[in-house]
């Protein structure tokens, strides 16, 4: 894509002078950097200086080969720049527009670290702040004389330029670990550049100029892209202003498989490359999903809190602390902390759809104190037509046209966020409380839209509160700690004592519409989760990261219509698991940061302590404890032949621990099992990836990856009867290949892109439940899928700095059975049959500094396809969404 936000120059001004041991220390020095403090050398001038002197007629130094210090004849080496980090451009400077350079005085130890930066020549703006904490960060060779490191002082100005073209609104500021936003802000050089010269000091000769470097710095979500790891990362912007839910948003990306059982709020099904559901974890900013407030999961999580997705293809960091067994998928929300800025969203739609969200933020930037909060209401009645076979009064079904009359969901929650940030004692402080609950409507069982409900219900409230800490602790040292807590309440309920038919009509009959006898459930559950994350970078080609990631469960509950009052609940019995995985990660940059490599070992641990119910002794319970420890390794390979082609392999021996659901039952249907096994895979990926985004024919995108999955002890929910239980029964065989491709013309006015995923998965079980279909394709899943879309952009239509576009999206998904191929005649099978649906979208977006506001109109399944992701549950049909979001 072409470049859109500021350019901004990083030039190095001069080394002002070299320190000595010996002295005093000055202020912003850190004890400890260098023996017996630091000190200006006698007669250096004064640092104040402008850096821009060194381009405007003052002479400079020679080459640093040649360069002499003023105190004796050894050769003056001066720093190079191996590590930079993007300046955080506020809001209000991107309102403002201002241009220019903003000089800072940095003191730079005998190790190459930035210990001090000083302004010395402002910009405003809050560019004066953002300049100086991106120089904190960076690293450099230290200064040498005669070939010995040595402590120095130099001028280092950023210059800020806007493009000609009017910059798009972003979501996000980048750098450091910060949200990715929208565009791509220029900051500080890559490793491997050449810092330029000393300014030339008063007596000197000079014989050439000092250099200016001019450099265009990654994103966040770019350098995630581009490292090692096996990601997928997707920005979230465009879905933001559209009516997409975030189970739409990941449809849409290659080797990802989102399947639902209806509207929004519907339980649905996720797969990654070949394998789904609980094999997957899921994050909300590296905290757990479940512990983060968000327990209806990720599909229905509101896409306008989320800045951008980071998808982890199988193998995954060591950071997330996760027991993944297929990969991982973690939602960042706003990172940014400069300035304040507020958004909110409505959308209304078919099926009385409505959906809220509101954030904001303020950085008081003399304390370093930062607010942010964050909120969000959603309300489907889901009543949408469905084909359905009715019987007539002689008990033979028809086909009939009716509405889904019970399946509403309402959600809504808040968080609120408060601490510190950019503090010597803290980069980041900050604690994070919120609420969540949840309320859904069940109209029929799971995956058989045959016999329809119309009183069962469940739901979900959760609270907790996460305590974040960040702080970069000196000599390369880097920690990042969280800690939080989450109490969650669940309940079900069916004591309907009606029969339902598809009309809404109520027949008398037994209590209980999903089972033999009714249920009135309550859960409680109580979670605690830590991370600790330290990172040494003790040479730039080399960096260590280790961390720790514990986490606790403990739930109970109560069944209010026990069959035997006087006995003992069986959902009172003790319900203990405790989760460790610990992780060792080894970072190796190589030829100039061409070759990346990471390897990594992690340990997991799981205990359990419970009590299980004597067989045929309802109210006797027995003691039931297991101690588990595994083992896991992985590597990832990252290899860049140019700017805009690099490849990729990785592999990972990856683990994943029973949850809590499998092994403690639900206390009712689902029995416990303590003798469950860790699943394991060895989980391979092989990719290749185009990214020319400066070329005179446009921005050209490609990336292929292929992926091997070979699954053993895969968790299997098997029951006979009334009563289910999960356990290790099989294992499979996943080898794919992901797929996409994009243009954008000049200008942006067009973009095209399409992505394709095929995966052949099968059973590879010789013995135990389904030997008998070794080697055949597993049943009930999608094997070929495909998405398009084609966007057409106009600007400054009705007003400066305006833009109107028009997107359509298709998605096709290739007919599959619903069990196993090879038996039985085929033409007889159940089958979900081959889909192709199609949306449209119109969205008007106007920048009226300091404010954005757009508007989107949209259609889904435009031409009213019959649409399934499980065989006999109907899809809703085509239908019609507004959307409205203001910035601030």
């Amino acid at each position: 894509m072409t470049q859109r936000s500021f350019a901004i120059r990083g030039l190095l001004a001069g080394v002002l002078t070299f320190l000595h041991p010996g002295a005093h220390a000055p202020a912003h020095a850190q004890e400890g950097d260098a023996p017996g403090g630091l000190e200006r050398a006698g007669g250096d001038r004064d640092a104040s200086a402008p850096a821009a002197s060194a381009t405007n007629g003052e002479r400079a130094p020679p080459d640093a080969g040649g360069a002499r210090s003023g105190a004796g004849d050894a050769q003056v080496e001066p720093p190079r720049l191996v590590e930079g980090v993007e300046a955080e451009v506020p809001p209000e400077a991107r309102a403002a527009r201002p241009e220019g350079k903003v000089v800072l005085k940095l003191l730079i130890d005998a190790a190459g670290r930035v210990t001090g930066a000083e302004v010395v020549s402002p910009l405003g703006h809050g560019l004066d702040e953002a300049a100086r904490t991106a120089a904190l960060r960076f690293r450099f060779t230290p200064a040498r004389r005669g070939g010995t490191p040595v402590a120095s002082r130099i001028l280092y100005a950023y210059e800020f330029r806007f493009p000609e073209e009017p910059p798009a609104e972003p979501s996000a500021a980048a750098g450091g670990g910060t949200g990715a936003p929208a565009e791509r802000p220029v900051a500080a050089a890559r490793p491997g550049q050449t810092a330029p010269r000393p300014i030339q000091r008063p007596g000197q000769t000079a014989s050439a100029a000092p250099v200016e470097v001019t450099v265009r710095g990654a994103t966040m979500a770019e350098r995630l892209q581009q490292s090692a790891q096996a990601i997928k990362v997707i920005d979230t912007e465009p879905a933001q202003r559209r009516a997409a839910d975030m189970g739409e948003v990941l449809a849409r990306t290659e080797g990802v498989g989102v399947r639902r059982s209806g509207g929004l709020g519907s339980t649905t099904r996720f797969s990654l490359s070949g394998l789904s559901n609980d094999q997957i974890r899921f994050f909300l900013d590296g905290v757990p999903l479940d512990f983060a407030g968000f327990p209806f999961g990720i599909a229905n999580v509101p896409v306008n809190l989320i800045e951008r997705v980071e998808i982890y293809r199988g193998v995954v960091p060591v950071r997330l602390g996760a027991d993944a067994l297929g990969g991982a998928v973690n939602l960042v929300t706003d990172q940014e902390v400069r300035g304040t800025h507020g958004a909110a969203s409505y959308e209304i739609g078919s099926f009385d759809t409505h959906r809220l969200a509101v954030t904001a933020r303020h950085l008081h930037e003399p304390s370093g104190f930062l607010a942010r909060v964050n909120g969000f209401l959603d309300y489907a009645r889901n009543d949408y037509p469905v084909t359905v076979d009715v019987p007539d009064a002689d008990f033979v079904e028809h086909p009939a046209r009716v509405y889904r009359f019970h399946d509403a969901y309402r959600a809504a929650g808040g968080g609120v966020e408060l601490g510190f940030v950019n503090r010597p004692w803290a980069r980041r402080l900050l604690l994070r409380a919120f609420v969540t609950a949840y309320d859904k409507e069940i109209q029929h069982k799971l995956g058989v839209m045959k016999v329809p409900y119309g009183e069962v219900t469940n739901g979900e409230a959760t609270m907790g509160a996460a305590l974040r800490y960040e702080q970069p602790l000196g000599r390369g040292v880097a920690l990042d700690a969280i800690a939080g807590y989450a109490y969650g309440r669940a309940t079900f309920l069916d004591v309907s004592e009606c029969t339902y038919d598809w009309y809404g009509h109520c027949s008398p009959g037994k209590p209980g519409e999903d089972d033999t006898k009714p249920r009135d459930q309550v859960f409680w559950e109580h979670s605690g989760y830590g991370r600790l994350n330290l990172r040494f970078r003790p040479h730039p080609e080399h960096a260590l990261q280790i961390s720790v990631s514990p986490m606790f469960v403990t739930r109970t509950g109560d069944e209010r219509r026990q069959a035997n009052p006087e006995g003992r609940d069986p959902l009172t019995a003790e319900r203990d698991l405790v989760n460790w995985v610990h992780g060792v990660e080894h970072q190796l940059n190589l030829l100039d940061d061409r070759l990346e490599n990471l390897l990594f070992v992690k340990q997991y641990v799981q205990l359990v302590r419970s009590e299980e119910i004597v067989q045929g002794l309802a109210d006797r319970f027995r003691r039931r404890d297991r101690d588990t420890h595994r083992l896991g390794v992985g590597d990832g390979l990252r290899f860049r032949f140019s700017e805009w082609l690099y490849a990729k392999a990785s592999y990972e021996w990856a683990r994943r621990l029973p949850r809590p659901d499998e092994v403690f039952g639900d206390g009712a249907l689902i029995l416990d099992n303590l003798e469950l096994s860790p699943e394991t895979s060895h989980n391979g990926n092989l990719g290749v990836t185009v990214d020319a985004d400066d070329t005179a024919a446009g921005a050209w995108r490609l990336d292929v990856n292929g992926y091997l999955r070979e699954a053993d002890d895969l968790i299997v929910l098997l029951g006979s009867g009334q009563v289910s239980r999960y356990d290790n029964v099989f294992s499979a065989r996943a080898l794919g290949v992901e797929a996409s491709a994009g243009w954008t013309s000049p200008g942006e006015h067009l973009a095209l892109d399409g992505n394709l995923t095929y995966e052949d998965f099968r059973n590879t079980s010789e013995e135990g439940t389904f030997a008998g279909n070794v080697g055949q394709r597993m049943p009930n899943r999608p094997w070929l899928f495909a998405n398009g879309s084609a966007r057409v952009q106009l600007r400054e239509v009705a007003a400066p700095r305006d833009e109107i576009a028009v997107t359509w999206n298709t998605r096709y998904v290739h007919g599959f059975f619903l069990g196993w191929e090879r038996n039985g005649r085929r033409e007889d099978k159940a089958r979900v049959p081959s889909q192709l649906l199609h949306s449209l979208a119109l969205t008007y977006v106007a920048r009226l500094a300091p404010r954005t506001l757009s508007f989107t109109v949209e259609a889904h399944n435009l031409t009213d396809e019959p649409a399934f992701d499980f065989y006999g549950v109907q899809r809703p049909g085509r239908a019609f969404f507004s959307k409205a979001m203001l910035e601030m």
